[in-house]
């Protein structure tokens, strides 16, 4: 039910969440939420009747669009035969998505865990390698800075990007330690590829050595609200290889990432890498329906046979998620998306690549299928940025958000990521001459920015 019919005026329902909710991720007081009431496909309505192309897939989550009929009809049609069951019990819909995922998943991941957030895919995943070595005391993870990872006391710690910063607790949850990342327009020993010789790589090889007593890896292929941070071709080849030369797993977190959205069915697809853990989450369903997975290996799977494993949760395997999922899968081979990402993502890198052509505020371009950035700077040549951490942490209006408002007044909405980033990753539906429109109101947007760069570039 819209305002209008329920007595209130979109101001007014605007209002009543102000008041009444928690946003996050934000000051609250900056909070000011256009109210949508309706989606079809590429496009979303607000409550005065607007329309916006979805850009970004909301956060790169409804990869088959809003409001995918398919999908929507298998949750109701499981509805009426069975909404809820503990998961205790087994349902025929789990069995035959379970079947379903084989189909799609590296071959390698042979046993799933349910649950229903990235963030809980990933406190899972930890909780897996800290209990698998509990024995041998490796109970360290390392991840990378530029990443996010989610919200649970675990994943927070986790997670690199300065969102870690506000809601960081000492001790909270101890034993994980940072690495660079493969941030080649930024490189954090002033290298270049190839001569550096991947050096972000062997840097996790010196980590896990001098802090020993390393359980997991973890990271992003394709790192998303941080930047999508595109690895050079032989980082993740050998960063699987030290985790295996040290005795620790890979976890690959393709909760942004997976999903057909860098034009394989799964990021570490692209580099023909098999992790021992994998989560993910958003596209699963095509974000109709929360649910989240953490598939492990063989040699993982066999340990829980016998021994306790701390995870699970009242929705966990919800009917209505596994119906969803089995859709979303469907869907996706229907309509040969993943393919389709591919192919769209060369038009769409080769049109944003032209905006860095024309903009001075356009610092670099990057992406793989249908998942890229487009990071915003102040000076080109020294790289430095219109705002901070800090500015970010601040409540201050950051340059990104700026120019992301541009965009949607003028009807396209793109996700404004952390810090400098805008995020382009919109459903896989999307169409060409769509991506051209979407391009185009960027293009005028940026005159926002390249107004408030420094003159020589």
């Amino acid at each position: 039910m819209s305002g209008e019919g329920a007595g209130l005026t979109p101001k007014e329902d605007s209002e009543v969440l102000r008041n009444t909710n928690y946003s996050g991720f934000r000051l609250e007081s900056t909070w000011k939420p256009v109210v949508m009431v309706r989606g079809d496909g590429m496009f979303l309505e607000d409550e005065q009747g607007r329309k916006y192309l979805d850009f970004s897939a909301q956060p790169a989550a409804v990869n088959l669009g809003h409001n995918n009929r398919h999908i929507i009809q298998a949750i109701k049609d499981q509805a009426d035969k069975l909404a809820y069951v503990g998961v205790g019990f087994g349902t025929d819909v789990r069995a035959s998505f379970s079947r379903k995922l084989k189909e799609v998943l590296p071959g390698n991941l042979n046993k799933y865990n349910f649950s229903n957030s990235g963030s809980e895919a990933n406190e899972a995943a930890v909780k897996m390698v800290r209990t698998f070595f509990k024995k041998e005391g490796k109970t360290k993870i390392i991840s990378r800075y530029n990443s996010f990872h989610g919200w649970t006391a675990a994943t927070t710690q986790l997670t690199g990007n300065p969102r870690r910063f506000a809601a960081e607790t000492t001790g909270a949850y101890p034993g994980v330690v940072h690495v660079p990342d493969p941030y080649c327009y930024r490189c954090p020993f002033g290298l270049e590829y190839p001569g550096c010789g991947v050096a972000c790589a062997e840097y996790i090889d010196y980590a896990m050595k001098n802090e020993a007593n390393v359980g997991a890896v973890i990271l992003e292929p394709v790192t998303g609200a941080s930047g999508v941070v595109v690895p050079p071709k032989e980082y993740l080849p050998r960063v699987l290889e030290i985790t295996e030369e040290n005795g620790a797993f890979l976890i690959a977190d393709e909760i942004l990432c997976g999903w057909g959205r860098t034009g394989e069915w799964f990021a570490v697809d692209n580099w023909g890498v098999k992790p021992d853990i994998m989560t993910t989450a958003k596209g699963i369903t095509g974000g109709q329906f929360p649910l989240s997975l953490t598939a492990t290996n063989k040699t993982i799977a066999e340990y829980f046979d016998e021994n306790w494993l701390p995870v699970s949760g009242t929705f966990s395997a919800h009917p209505l998620g596994m119906a969803a999922g089995i859709a979303a899968i469907e869907e996706y081979q229907r309509g040969g998306y993943v393919t389709r990402a591919k192919e769209l993502g060369v038009h769409l890198g080769r049109r944003l690549a032209e905006l860095k052509d024309r903009h001075p505020s356009v610092g670099d371009v990057r992406g793989l299928g249908l998942l890229w950035a487009v990071e915003l700077v102040k000076n080109r040549k020294t790289k430095v940025p219109f705002d901070t951490a800090d500015d970010y942490l601040s409540g201050k209006p950051l340059m990104v958000s700026k120019v992301a408002s541009k965009m949607m007044s003028m009807g396209v909405f793109v996700y404004s990521g952390v810090v400098s980033h805008l995020i382009v990753s919109p459903p896989l539906i999307i169409s060409k001459e769509q991506i051209d429109m979407a391009v185009d109101v960027m293009d005028k947007a940026l005159g926002v920015s390249d107004s408030e760069a420094d003159a020589v570039q």
